[in-house]
């Protein structure tokens, strides 16, 4: 029998991404070097809005440190390689000369592997002990069981991060993480992720977390938008939880930072997220391109390892520059790859925003040739 209150048909909303947007230069400018592009999580302020993603091939404990040495913060994957193996460098190399038809197959087997508990501990005090704030990243069904080894160990920041991630979760087996008590458990900063609409953001916010992730499926090694066909482009999803982070403003007085995961390639892309409403961006691929990171230029998905359905695959980026030279240039390529936070600030200036607050205030304009207009020479260079 059908449901009366049930329109006849669907109506499709558009949504939009990076290559769909362009942003307007504002009525007043200001030099970049005025700009402040700090980033706050709880009580630890960042000089710089970036994350590096929890992924295998981006973070280990080696470029936690580096990462927090120039500002920014990487979130080290309590369910990777670093916990279940004493020399992850051995199976890096198995991982980085498979195959590309093999590829899947070895990191199916490579993370059968048990987490060790001992490792944890182990991986976590490497990063504390160069002095770097050290946040780590554990999913929704082993946060009761891993969350408190890394508190213990003396974890600053806890991620909780699943493909998609809501503050109801309905199943028969087991009893689904309550984010409320997991906040009133611990007393360190909690990010949780993704989400891509303003409910779910608001309903994940009103828990008491810090901070949200956005995005499903945007990454360069991730194939969950083919795989399963679930996602939203980043600049319509940064928007939605952008409002959500606002209108939970108003009511508690309490500000919950959004953070743009995945989907960033250049420094373009990232201005876009942050004029779409993000407090700051995590980057996997566009990290994984730096000489510090341990995938030498490969990157994969944290759902590829997926017994059943890997949502993910192993990609070769190539290796770019210095993670230096990345984040702060000088950069030696035209493509927007280098020197993120000069074309952050550079943008800033060209809008008048003195803060990343003010930069969500500038004003975006759906504009489809924004890339292709004018640039005919360049495709043929290309």
């Amino acid at each position: 029998m059908s449901d009366t209150n049930q329109p006849e048909f669907k109506i499709l909303e558009e949504a939009y991404g990076f290559d769909d947007v362009a942003i307007l230069p504002g009525d007043v400018t200001i030099n970049p070097d005025m700009t402040q592009i700090d980033f706050k999580i709880g009580e630890h302020t960042f000089d710089i809005p970036v994350m590096a993603s929890a992924m295998d091939a981006v973070v280990s404990p080696n470029f936690a440190t580096k990462m927090h040495a120039l500002g920014g913060l990487a979130v080290l994957n309590l369910e990777g390689i670093y916990t279940r193996y004493d020399d992850p460098q051995m199976v890096l190399q198995e991982v980085l000369t498979a195959s590309s038809e093999d590829s899947t197959e070895v990191l199916q087997r490579v993370y059968s592997k048990p987490i060790v508990e001992d490792f944890i501990e182990k991986r976590i005090k490497t990063i504390k002990s160069s002095g770097a704030i050290c946040a780590a990243s554990v999913t929704p069904q082993n946060t009761k069981r891993l969350a408190p080894i890394a508190i213990e160990a003396g974890v600053d920041i806890l991620v909780v991060q699943s493909t998609v991630t809501t503050a109801r979760h309905v199943s028969r087996s087991y009893t689904g993480l309550i984010f409320s008590e997991l906040v009133r458990d611990i007393n360190i900063p909690i990010i949780v992720g993704n989400c891509v609409t303003k409910n779910a953001a608001l309903e994940l916010m009103e828990t008491g977390i810090d901070g949200l992730l956005v995005g499903v499926g945007p990454g360069a090694a991730c194939t969950t938008r083919e795989v399963v066909g679930v996602g939203m482009p980043q600049v319509s999803a940064t928007i939605q939880c952008a409002a959500a982070r606002n209108e939970y403003m108003r009511r508690k007085g309490r500000y919950v930072s959004v953070i743009t995961d995945g989907g960033v390639r250049t420094g373009g892309d990232l201005c876009k997220a942050i004029v779409s409403g993000a407090d700051a961006v995590m980057l996997g691929t566009p990290l994984a391109l730096s000489e510090e990171a341990p995938g030498k230029g490969f990157n994969w998905g944290m759902a590829t390892p997926h017994a059943a359905l890997p949502r993910g695959t192993r990609i070769h980026a190539g290796l770019r520059g210095t993670l230096d030279q990345i984040l702060f240039g000088p950069t030696a390529l035209n493509d927007g790859t280098q020197n993120l936070m000069g074309a952050l600030k550079e943008c800033m200036g060209m809008c008048g925003a003195l803060t990343i607050q003010d930069m969500h205030k500038s004003q975006l304009i759906i504009a489809p040739s924004i890339k292709t207009e004018g640039k005919s020479f360049q495709a043929r260079e290309r």
